[in-house]
């Protein structure tokens, strides 16, 4: 070469596929598998923030060699690229025949790289290989079930993977290698496809991406920077800039750093500042506590884990204090919060999200400047990104480029005012979209002063989509904006009103508003109901026309009635055979739920709904781990709404069975005197026996065997008498459980009869607490193998009712004691601790129930020993639900161990 490079330390990468000759490989399943290995190289690359595009590839036929551009940080490599490949590999695996599957081998090295006329050359690049073919690693892939097997030289060992934060080098094995007579070292880890339980993907609730996630490299390398120092980051910027996307892509790359997981608190729904506490304690997996704040404190004390509170703009204040409470007792937890402003919290650092990067060579004008460089900005990238996906076929010309450029730039690189105008691609071309959008900013040009420039562009996109709608589905738009949770179609008709295109009728106007991407609708059914959302700053919008337009009153009393008649209908069909998916829609409906509650309750005409809609809900608020949040909106109706009703009267009822729950005997006590007096009054016999259950439940609870027993027996009269089957079961089961407490013979009877109600009725979700009630009176009369085979049976139904869970765990408990499966036993009461207080509920602080748990715990301690007992209860105590239902399923490895 007339001109050599110098040399350059590169990162090199040397992948082999395993088996790829194997003569049951057709030539159509190599190249499937070739294809495969490419797509999954190239994505983790990417999704590693490594530029495929800048790498030097050198095809092998059976595998690649990689030279890394030689800016990337080297540690970049191992701990963030295996993972990927590993996910990408499983995924490419599940979805192809055995012949197609793919398993590698690979090798990272370093060292100096030159290029002469014949290519690449370096000594470097022979040791590479050499590892690569080496029997050691051969060996490690052959003895794993994993698809990836890396072995690192020695030099890449000691100057890299020895110095990263993320990687443990324990996990790595030394082994010897032949290099031409002499012997190397190399250092062999096999990334299998379980991931350690300290970052379990149960450790987190973060989203699946739906769509590409596009540039912010600079971001994501200074946030992640920064929050391996800082206790709090706060991501700032204006609606719609993508500072929500941008903190999810932080979390899960640092996802690994944090042993207890990264939790993510979605506020945007949430209205009432006084439950911040209880959001972010729910997320958590805590029970609904009085003080929900000491309780986070206190449960944070030792976590290390990553908390990311989404859209904290209108509650600020609550959250700063939140957060600075937390931080100040919990030295290991770091906060990653997304507000449009500052939060001024102490110990605050501030990452400012700018818009994408626009290209430099487009005038602001319209006007064209310097042809500039051919690499896409990430403004472009997202918008034809977004475009590809509203329109698969599209293909840009280089002419349409460069007017695509010129829309990003009128944009000032909003991601949300990018993909909205990307949509109208499939109606509008280049050219018309972006003559619409010079017509639509002339307008906005005297927007007022003391908005920010990039808010009112975003507002000018949105104005542009709203007067883009017809007059229905501008006025639809606003209507919707009422339900913060989403909706579906039979809420929409229940409140939507069409005045201009009564023909077309809601749907058609729902349709159109599908079609602009106003709304959105989420993948898959949901109780046999499409569902659909808003973005939130589409709502926020929305919300304000209706303000602006008038009749938002009228709009919320539709609501409210919708909901009333709602309510009440699952309190009729709610002990039947769409149980199940019953609660599953008024989880679903949760945040639009406290919205009605919130407003009606804010004005005293309306509380009587928000009380019949509480009222109503009384044991989805017991199962759903909602129990104080359902009894604080029974408790303020019940002081708004005065006088001798029906609906008073039932509330008084849901509130009293609640407080019961939460130890709050004597408000429950005030509360069933009035609902005595109201039952004589209008001679309703269901009430009576509700006086008379909750009555017997709290002395039951209280430690009255007897009396409680006596009541329960007069509830279960009446409530057959009234004919509610739902409640008549409710009776049955607490009775139950006092005779077994009395040992009382006729407890049997009384749990097979709840079992066969449930049958009759199909009712699955009850079915859990009947089979309970037969488990633990077999437990009683000396048949614990029986007993743990039912309990075993009521978990696997894997209903989402902590309660019951607790209920299950604690019985299941006691089978293990007396069956002196001793290690067994004490873990599994740590699991009942952690599901009673994650419940809400505080039935095992009671008497009858913290007796027998004390008894078990001191016959467990007293066979283990002290120190192993509280071993095997602290690591119960540690699982999340979902691993302690596997636990006690004997789905989890921790079993065989006992």
């Amino acid at each position: 070469m007339e001109n050599p490079q110098p040399a350059v330390h590169r990162t090199i990468i040397a992948v082999d596929i395993e088996g790829y000759g194997d003569p049951r490989r057709t030539n159509p399943h190599r190249v499937a598998v070739r294809t495969g290995l490419y797509s999954v190289m190239r994505q983790g690359f990417e999704n590693a923030n490594i530029p495929w595009a800048n790498c030097d590839l050198q095809d092998l036929g059976d595998g690649l060699f990689i030279l890394a551009p030689p800016e990337m940080p080297k540690a970049q490599f191992v701990e963030v690229l295996p993972p990927l490949l590993v996910a990408g590999l499983w995924e490419h695996n599940s979805t192809h025949p055995a012949e197609e599957r793919i398993r590698l081998r690979m090798t990272l090295h370093a060292g100096e790289v030159a290029y002469d006329d014949h290519g690449v050359t370096a000594t470097s690049i022979n040791l590479a290989f050499r590892l690569l073919d080496s029997k050691p690693l051969k060996d490690a892939l052959a003895e794993s079930s994993g698809p990836l097997a890396i072995i690192a030289s020695e030099w890449f060992f000691n100057e890299v993977i020895r110095n990263c934060r993320e990687i443990d080098p324990s996990m790595f094995r030394l082994v010897q290698v032949s290099v031409k007579e002499t012997m190397a070292t190399g250092w062999v880890n096999v990334i299998d496809r379980h991931v350690p339980d300290s970052v379990s993907r149960a450790a987190s609730n973060l989203p699946v991406e739906l769509t590409s996630f596009i540039g912010r490299r600079h971001e994501l390398k200074k946030a992640k920077r920064l929050l391996s120092t800082v206790r709090l980051l706060t991501l700032t910027g204006t609606g719609g800039v993508g500072k929500t996307r941008l903190a999810l892509r932080i979390a899960a790359e640092l996802r690994e750093g944090f042993a207890d997981g990264v939790w993510l608190v979605e506020l945007a729904e949430l209205r009432d500042s006084r439950l911040l506490p209880s959001a972010v304690a729910t997320v958590l997996g805590l029970r609904d506590t009085a003080d929900p704040a000491a309780g986070l404190a206190e449960f944070l004390r030792d976590r290390q884990l990553l908390l990311v509170l989404d859209n904290c703009e209108h509650m600020a204040d609550e959250c700063a204090a939140l957060v600075a409470k937390l931080l100040a007792v919990a030295d290991r937890v770091r906060v990653l919060a997304t507000c449009r402003h500052v939060l001024h919290a102490e110990g605050e650092h501030v990452l400012c999200v700018e818009p994408m990067a626009v290209p430099h060579d487009v005038d602001a004008s319209g006007g064209r400047g310097a042809a500039g460089g051919k690499r896409q900005t990430d403004a472009v990238a997202l918008f034809v990104d977004r475009a590809a996906a509203a329109l698969p076929h599209l293909r840009f010309a280089p002419r349409d480029m460069a007017v695509v450029k010129q829309i990003c730039v009128r944009l000032e690189g909003i991601p949300l005012a990018l993909e909205l105008a990307a949509v109208w691609l499939r109606v509008l071309s280049v050219d018309q979209l972006l003559q619409r959008l010079v017509d639509r900013f002339a307008l906005l040009t005297m927007g007022p002063c003391t908005v920010q420039a990039r808010q009112r562009t975003l507002e000018a996109t949105i104005d542009w989509s709203y007067e883009l709608c017809s007059p229905d589905e501008q006025w639809l738009w606003a209507q919707l904006s009422v339900f913060p949770g989403g909706f579906d179609l039979e809420a929409v008709e229940y409140i939507g009103e069409v005045e201009h295109a009564p023909n077309a009728g809601v749907l058609g106007v729902l349709t159109g508003l599908m079609d602009k991407s106003v709304l959105f609708r989420q993948n898959g059914a949901f109780c046999g109901h499409t569902w659909y959302r808003m973005l939130e700053t589409m709502r926020v919008y929305g919300a304000g026309k209706l303000a602006e337009r008038g009749g938002e009153q009228e709009v919320r009393l539709r609501q409210a009635e919708y909901y009333v008649a709602l309510a009440r209908q699952y309190r009729c069909d709610g002990f039947g055979p769409g149980q199940l998916e019953w609660v599953a829609r008024l989880r679903r409906e949760h945040a639009n739920l406290r919205a009605v509650m919130d407003h009606c309750l804010s004005i005293p005409d309306r509380a009587s709904r928000a009380l019949d809609i509480a009222a109503s809900l009384w044991n989805f608020w017991y199962g759903g781990a909602l129990v104080r949040e359902g009894y604080r909106y029974l408790y303020e109706g019940l002081e708004l709404c005065h006088g001798y009703t029906l609906v008073r009267a039932q509330a008084l009822y849901a509130a009293s069975f609640l407080a019961i729950q939460i130890g709050e005997a004597d408000l429950a006590g005030e509360m069933l005197a009035e609902l005595t007096g109201l039952a004589e009054r209008f001679g309703d016999e269901r009430l009576r026996a509700g006086y008379a259950e909750c009555s017997g439940m709290s002395a039951f609870f209280a430690g009255d065997l007897s009396g409680g027993a006596e009541l329960l027996e007069r509830a279960l009269s009446g409530y057959r008498a009234a004919g509610d089957a739902l409640l008549e079961f409710n009776a049955l089961v607490l009775l139950a459980a006092v005779y077994f407490f009395l040992d009382d013979p006729r407890g049997e009877a009384v749990a097979a009869e709840a079992v066969t109600l449930t049958e009759r009725h199909e009712a699955r979700w009850s079915r859990g607490y009947a089979l309970w009630a037969v488990a633990i009176h077999r437990w009683r009369s000396g048949h614990p193998r029986e007993a743990a085979s039912i309990l075993r049976e009521a978990i696997a139904l894997r209903l989402a009712d902590r309660t019951l869970l607790a209920f299950l765990f604690e019985a299941l408990t006691w089978c293990y004691s007396s069956a002196a499966e001793y290690e067994r036993a004490a873990r599994l009461l740590g699991c009942t601790v952690a599901v009673w207080r994650q419940s809400g509920a505080r039935i095992n602080e009671t008497s009858p129930y913290r007796t027998f748990d004390e008894q078990c715990a001191e016959q467990t301690s007293a066979a283990l020993g002290a120190e192993v007992f509280e071993k095997a209860f602290t690591g119960g105590a540690g699982f999340g639900l979902d691993e302690a239902i596997r636990y006690a399923l004997d789905e989890n490895p921790l079993a065989a161990g006992g």
